[in-house]
């Protein structure tokens, strides 16, 4: 496993958010026991448990995409291509910044400085915000295909890279930052991403500041 950072537990939490990678979960002990979890991290595939969970709407997107990729993995995939989370990594001389945001609202932020924000409650402004970078998303990923060989790793200083989680596979761009911006697939992706990071950020300054 690449260790894009020097704490383990943000290496663990880093490849979690690709979910591409089942035995992660199983491992970890943060992971609960009960449904759908024990569907996911069984031994044994229910093809039949697993489609349920990836086609139900209602389950925590994370959880749509483990389902979807076991199941892939079996050679079962399921139907469509529907994107349920966006990756940003920002390759720097100091480290890796990685912002990730799911259809369900949730969101993680990792710095290169290894700080990390996990939002799991989301506000009216927070979805509304990961909404508008799921709706850009939904028209790179309309005009590219999924990368179809093992993921790479993560981009090193000067590149960003913009990942598409969608149900099928992972859909990926990549190249430097000030050309990803002005590009008229990319730009608009990372100007949502930015606009979810300084939300993100402002909202944890705030309740640092009130503890």
């Amino acid at each position: 496993m690449q260790r894009p950072y020097s704490n383990p537990a943000l290496n663990t939490i880093y490849h979690q958010l690709f979910c591409d990678e089942w035995a992660l979960y199983k491992t970890d002990p943060a992971t609960p026991a009960e449904f759908p979890w024990s569907v996911l991290l069984s031994d044994t595939e229910d093809q039949d448990a697993l489609t349920s969970l990836a086609n139900d709407s209602s389950n925590p997107s994370r959880v749509r995409l483990l389902a979807a990729r076991r199941l892939a993995a079996a050679g079962k995939p399921i139907s469509g291509n529907e994107l349920l989370g966006v990756i940003i990594e920002v390759g720097m001389d100091t480290g890796l910044d990685t912002l990730a945001a799911f259809k369900d609202g949730s969101a993680r932020y990792i710095n290169h400085a290894e700080k990390i924000i996990i939002w799991d409650s989301g506000t009216r402004e927070s979805n509304a915000i990961i909404e508008d970078l799921i709706q850009v998303s939904k028209s790179v990923v309309a005009q590219i295909g999924p990368w179809t060989d093992a993921r790479l790793p993560a981009p090193g200083p000067g590149t960003l890279r913009l990942n598409f989680l969608v149900t099928d596979g992972l859909y990926f761009g990549e190249g430097p930052f000030n050309v990803l911006q002005q590009d008229a697939m990319g730009g608009p992706v990372i100007q949502a991403a930015l606009a979810l990071l300084q939300y993100l950020t402002s909202v944890n300054e705030n309740r640092d500041a009130e503890n």
